[in-house]
């Protein structure tokens, strides 16, 4: 059969791996097709850059607009990421009617319905399996295996490079300081680290992950974020007396009347017995609880050329095939158009250290707070010597909002000298 042409952007640490998959496994991706696929143009931003795998230098072009635009090419992979010219270079091709498999988050989860408007109007695919969790399956089964069910709560780890990190700290009683160096040095942490450290990667994620779930629009902007660096050494190892580890977890929750939802992005500690918890060093792992199919976690390897890369074949297989049949695959379904509540309705428990003086009847001013605020205390520890003490507090459940204002009223008080650490807890309901 004629093959079906495919231009790829970008040709970095994910896009040579695209390269190879295809070239290595030519005959199997045409068998699983039904015709075969063929490199019809590579863009790049320097030609006489060295690449990871050698590339035929008449494929290469700096003109992606060009590329795009070819009448002979059928699909079109983004790798490139960022929001410009990723974001114009999609909506191009899909307007021609090509379709696109892209693995860019933070461009999804920005102008995600201007991206499916463009599909629709040009009656092509937008596929994106490589956006979230890298070689994980995970939007497919949300998407379509999960199409008949109802999606109470998705809870996951979706960044390898604070995964990394607070294992680090765990394991080692690292600083945040020098896990991070660690990790900058094996490669999982970039040399400007913030969009890992700080949220962003996750948050991006998360409202892809929520739009699925909730059959709602979602943006980066509607989710609330935090990120790891105020996370200290004191706070895992207090974690570890709880018989909990910390993790940067994305948390995307049905309210209990199922009329809206929260997206979050913060850390949190979860008990050593949670899944979640056994996520080690640069792993990805997502915790799905529906209705009907009750609990499902999905695991492995969340970023990286090659398990990127995979994720982008399986895309191309899907929209290669559809080509050929002459149908679409699955549209952005928003139909639920649930609102996104806001953080302080947000319903959790909290972990609080403070540093108190040691006399009579602090702890019962410090309770009579929490009451004030119907902050129900769970459990209450006390350390202490000479005129110093701290109490390490656990609450019951409240929502945010409620938990907040105890927290700064506790910060007003005579008898505390400092609030010395603030965590939510997750993952034991």
């Amino acid at each position: 059969m004629k093959p079906l042409k495919v231009a790829l952007l970008g040709c970095g640490v994910v896009g040579s791996q695209v390269i190879r998959l295809m070239h290595e496994q030519a005959g199997d991706l045409a068998a699983r097709i039904g015709a075969p696929l063929e490199l019809a143009g590579v863009a790049v931003r320097r030609l006489g850059r060295k690449r990871d795998i050698d590339v035929d230098p008449a494929l290469l072009t700096t003109d992606a607009e060009a590329l795009v635009a070819r009448d002979d090419v059928d699909i079109v992979i983004e790798v490139i990421g960022g929001i410009e010219p990723a974001r114009t270079l999609i909506v191009s091709a899909l307007s021609r009617g090509k379709s696109v498999v892209t693995a860019n988050k933070a461009l999804l989860a920005e102008y995600g319905a201007t991206l499916y408007e463009a599909a629709r109007t040009g009656n092509g695919d937008l596929y994106s399996e490589a956006s979230v969790a890298g070689a994980i399956p995970l939007l497919r089964p949300l998407r379509e295996s999960l199409a008949g069910d109802h999606v109470k709560r998705v809870l996951g780890i979706v960044n390898g490079t604070t995964n990394y990190i607070l294992d680090k700290m765990d394991t080692t009683g690292a600083s945040f300081t020098d896990a991070l160096e660690e990790a900058q040095t094996l490669g999982y942490a970039e040399a400007d680290p913030t969009a890992d450290v700080e949220g962003f990667d996750a948050a991006a994620k998360a409202a892809i992950l929520a739009g699925l779930a909730f059959h709602s629009r979602v943006t980066a902007a509607d989710v609330h974020r935090e990120g790891i660096t105020e996370i200290t050494a004191t706070d895992v190892a207090s974690a570890k007396a709880m018989g909990c580890v910390v993790k940067l977890l994305a948390i995307c929750a049905r309210s209990d009347d199922g009329r809206s939802f929260g997206v979050r992005v913060h850390p949190a500690m979860i008990p050593r017995t949670h899944p979640l918890a056994g996520v080690r060093e640069a792993y990805n792992a997502v915790f799905v609880e529906a209705e009907s199919a009750g609990q499902l976690m999905f695991y492995g390897k969340g970023a990286g050329g090659a398990p990127t890369a995979s994720a982008v074949l399986g895309d191309l297989v899907a929209v290669a095939r559809n080509r050929l049949a002459g149908t679409r695959g699955p549209d952005e379904s928003t139909y639920a158009d649930l609102a996104v509540h806001p953080m302080g309705e947000t319903v959790t428990r909290c972990h609080v250290a403070l540093d108190v003086a040691d006399k009579p009847g602090v702890l019962a001013r410090v309770a009579e707070l929490f009451a004030k605020h119907d902050v129900s205390i769970q459990t209450v520890r006390q350390e202490g010597h000479g005129d110093d003490a701290q109490l390490v507090i656990v609450t019951h459940r409240a929502t945010d909002a409620a938990l907040a204002a105890t927290m700064e009223g506790l910060r007003e008080l005579d008898i505390v000298r400092a609030v010395a650490s603030v965590m939510r807890v997750e993952g034991d309901d």
